[in-house]
């Protein structure tokens, strides 16, 4: 587990013991969506369907707030996060923030 930082959505982490909390920690992004984007989307919700170009800026802010919340972790020393969140809102009409959120600890495999 060098330099990993392991990130679950469960209280504890099976076979590893918590040693240390140092509480919690978070990554954010926000992005502007392009007026391309919203007229294409704008189409969607009159015909239905997938709007891809959004699905696509979503999952990558969430990688990117993910990669943001293991920065954060590894800065206080934590190797692990548990109970990590997803929190998404829009920002007026044309951003999108999304949050990574949990609790930075230092675990150990358990003997």
């Amino acid at each position: 587990m060098q330099d990993e930082i392991l990130v679950v959505t469960t209280n504890d982490l099976p076979g590893y013991v918590v040693e240390e909390s140092y509480g919690e920690v978070f990554g954010l992004i926000v992005r502007s969506r392009n007026m391309f984007s919203n007229f294409g989307a704008s189409f969607r919700t009159i015909f239905g369907g997938e709007v891809k170009g959004y699905t696509k800026l979503l999952a990558d802010s969430r990688e990117h707030a993910l990669a943001r919340m293991r920065e954060a972790a590894k800065a206080k020393g934590a190797n692990a996060i548990l109970a990590m969140r997803f929190d998404s809102g829009d920002i007026g009409q044309v951003m999108n923030e999304v949050a990574a959120y949990g609790t930075a600890v230092r675990v150990r495999k358990s003997s």
